[in-house]
């Protein structure tokens, strides 16, 4: 891409999960696309350990991709983690985050008991290794805080990813250090209140995000969901936040390294290593 233009993060995706049905199953064409469209890094991010060599691999093999390690907080049948495993696959390299992890009483409230014990778990991992936690949170929002709070003792620190909550929620995220990502809902017609928390949260303090394949912005939206995407979320930040789409890919990339600091910027992100 031409020094000028502007340079996308996508903080958020699943790339071992995506549909290649529109590449013809090739994930090179794919990643191509994806910088034709000015993404200049993406977060692979892990829901299970059974998975986890598959989005450690990706990052291994594109020098453009990092990793996270850690399992989600909807997928009960899962093996568990141990803070001890998470620490150990988390000393790879690639890896700069710990999660997918959180609570979700939208989907499994009856499953509570068993979310807030794994979420301590990756909170204790994050402690011991320095990393900071993504974190999935809906309709659980005084356990996220508390058990972030009960388990980091301040030294915690991450991002609240595909953010839906209120804004007291995320002014209280933000005073604990972590950060909020933007998702495509922000683009959906019935997201109005999702884009009044974005509009008065500091811009240096937002990622933005695809959650790919899931969540793809509009005029997408019911279809799979690609990292080349993200640049529709940016521009709804822009619109919202009152800044030019390039003010908020720079900042949102700096944002990014700055919470990721195990995340070194690829060189040169070519096609892949």
């Amino acid at each position: 891409m031409p020094d000028n233009d502007p340079e996308f993060v996508d903080s958020h995706c699943h790339l071992n999960l995506l549909d290649l049905d529109a590449w013809d199953g090739s994930f090179e064409r794919m990643m191509a696309a994806t910088r034709d469209a000015g993404v200049s890094h993406v977060l692979c991010i892990a829901t299970e350990l059974e998975t986890f060599h598959e989005v450690r691999d990706l990052a291994e093999q594109w020098p453009w991709v990092h990793a996270t390690v850690g399992v989600h907080p909807l997928y009960g049948d899962a093996r568990e983690p141990s803070p001890a495993e998470l620490v150990e696959l988390a000393a790879h390299p690639r890896v700069v985050a710990i999660g997918e992890t959180g609570l979700d009483y939208y989907y499994a409230a009856e499953d509570a008991d068993w979310q807030r014990e794994r979420f301590r778990v990756h909170i204790r991992a994050a402690r011991e290794t320095g990393l900071p936690l993504v974190i999935h949170t809906r309709k659980a929002r005084e356990d996220t805080l508390r058990l972030i709070e009960e388990e980091g003792e301040g030294e915690v620190t991450g991002v609240l990813h595909c953010y839906t909550e209120n804004r007291t929620m995320a002014e209280r995220a933000l005073e604990l250090g972590f950060y909020i990502s933007v998702s495509g809902i922000a683009t959906f017609q019935n997201a109005s209140k999702v884009r009044k928390v974005i509009d008065k949260l500091p811009l240096e303090r937002l990622l933005i995000e695809t959650d790919a394949p899931w969540l793809a912005p509009e005029p997408w939206r019911g279809k799979p969901n690609e990292p080349r995407y993200v640049p529709r979320v940016a521009e709804t930040v822009a619109e919202l936040q009152g800044v030019s789409v390039t003010e908020v890919a720079r900042v949102t990339r700096d944002n990014y390294f700055r919470l990721f600091s195990k995340a070194e910027p690829a060189e040169e992100p070519a096609a892949s290593a």
